[in-house]
């Protein structure tokens, strides 16, 4: 006997019944409003070619380190999922229904994860799969799911049709001649509007591996001697003003702790000379960083792109698999981060000018309510990033809204981000998300706390109108 796959329609909703009620009725009003994705990693080109998904392997496990990560942690190569090695050597003569084989026999690994959440609602409404998968189960949940895949109607630019989605942000490397996201902005049957995100990562960080080849490319870009500050400062200004022009909203910046520092020209020179010419230190390697985040806000008051800070995850923790299979493997790990003191150089520059939108996000839960939730309730330029990778569950996300609240209100936050490659999964995260300050708000209107006709408001507010001022849409 195969077990049922159903979504309960009240899921996430309190279990007091009254409660429940005005939290089912809460999310209704804004069930079916537009998703706005201000952060996320679909590639552009899917959009623009617009081709079939090839078959359930590659569109659930392939690619997905949520995924992966939990077949990893059951003791399975990742080799076995069809993942190749960097040099090739390795890469396994496994079929997509073998892998797919595998994922179903895995299946009770998900129960309870943010990724079993994910894909139970993708399952069940997005292709009317009603068996839990499972060995016995694989083949047929395999059969239905490519069926729908040779469908032309499931091809990535109906879907944005189909979910609703208004706004679509990718993440782009600042020399991305960002060709595709041209055709994409000059095609008339595309509703969705669908822009660039600036992520400099390599070109301003020593400690990231590409930091030498990416200043290099960014010097024979412009022209100038790899070891020039000003000259290579203007570059990466000139290239934001690229993205803006190509309608980006933000630019991105992935740190391990966000370190700024307020250097006056002449030594932020010097030390950038000393990191080119790999004389620089472990701590001048890190000083260098923090100046370059600092001008990055700097260039975003002038720009007016939006600064979002994704701080506080340790890169491919296990050495062995990155020198195996590389980058995005599901290794990444968090670990404690800071911003107070790391942000104060920052923030007494631009914290209060009315021109810089900086949000913050974090993987570190501790610190909502200890720095995040109080630096948004004073700085304007601050905002709440939503719970972001290992948080963006629903008991997490739940944690959060409670964490934050009571500090800096329902308007300071970011509105949520689903920040994601998995396509299909956009729209079972944003709805997570209605559900979640439903059912928050639910509570603070049974306790008297907030009225009926405010709680429907900010609910409508938080949906459509938050992340379209924090990303100045």
């Amino acid at each position: 006997m195969q077990a049922p796959l159903v979504l309960d329609p009240d899921r996430l909703f309190p279990v007091d019944p009254a409660t429940r009620t005005v939290a089912r009725e809460l999310y209704e009003s804004v069930r079916t409003l537009p998703i706005i994705s201000p952060h996320g990693h679909v590639d552009p080109r899917m959009l623009l070619d617009d081709p079939a998904f090839p078959n359930p392997s590659e569109l659930f496990i392939r690619y997905d380190h949520y995924v992966t990560r939990v077949l990893h942690a059951a003791g399975v190569d990742l080799t076995a999922l069809g993942v190749p090695t960097r040099d090739g050597s390795e890469t396994a003569a496994v079929s997509p229904r073998t892998v797919w084989r595998t994922f179903c026999e895995h299946w009770p690994h998900y129960a309870g994860t943010a990724s079993g959440y994910w894909l139970q609602d993708t399952l069940v409404s997005q292709f009317g799969i009603s068996v839990e998968p499972s060995a016995e189960s694989a083949d047929t949940i395999y059969d239905a799911i490519q069926r729908r895949l040779d469908d032309p109607d499931f091809r990535p630019r109906a879907l944005l049709d189909r979910f609703r989605i208004d706004f679509l942000a990718t993440t782009d490397d600042p020399l991305d001649d960002l060709a595709a996201h041209r055709s994409l902005a000059a095609d008339p049957s595309l509703r969705t509007r669908v822009a660039p995100t600036f992520r400099p990562d390599p070109y301003i960080d020593p400690n990231n591996p590409g930091f030498a080849n990416a200043v290099q490319r960014i010097a024979e870009w412009g022209g100038f001697a790899a070891d020039d500050f000003g000259s290579y400062r203007d570059a990466l200004a000139d290239r934001r003003r690229y993205f803006v022009e190509h309608g980006a909203v933000s630019a991105d910046h992935g740190v391990l702790q966000p370190f700024t520092e307020d250097l006056p020209p002449a030594e932020a020179e010097a030390l950038f000379r000393r990191v080119v010419a790999g004389t620089a230190d472990a701590e001048e390697r890190t000083r260098f960083a923090a100046v370059m985040l600092f001008e990055m806000a700097r260039m975003s008051v002038e720009d007016g792109l939006v600064m979002t800070v994704h701080p506080g995850v340790v890169r491919n923790h296990h050495a062995p698999t990155f020198d195996r299979f590389g980058p995005d493997m599901g290794h990444d790990v968090p670990t404690a981060t800071r911003y107070v003191e790391p942000l104060r150089p920052l923030l007494d520059r631009f914290g209060t000018n009315p021109e810089f939108h900086l949000v913050l996000f974090t993987v570190d839960e501790t610190t909502f309510s200890r720095e995040i939730a109080p630096l948004a309730g004073f700085y304007p330029s601050v905002y709440i990033g939503a719970p972001w990778w290992f948080l963006d569950a629903p008991d997490a996300v739940q944690r959060f809204r409670a964490a934050v609240t009571e500090t800096a209100g329902f308007y300071r936050g970011s509105g949520f981000i689903d920040d994601t490659r998995a396509f299909l999964s956009i729209p079972a995260r944003h709805d997570m998300s209605r559900r979640i300050d439903a059912a928050y708000l639910a509570r603070l209107v049974g306790e008297g706390r907030v009225s009926r006709s405010l709680a429907e408001r900010i609910i409508r507010d938080l949906v459509a109108t938050v992340p379209k001022q924090v990303f100045k849409l």
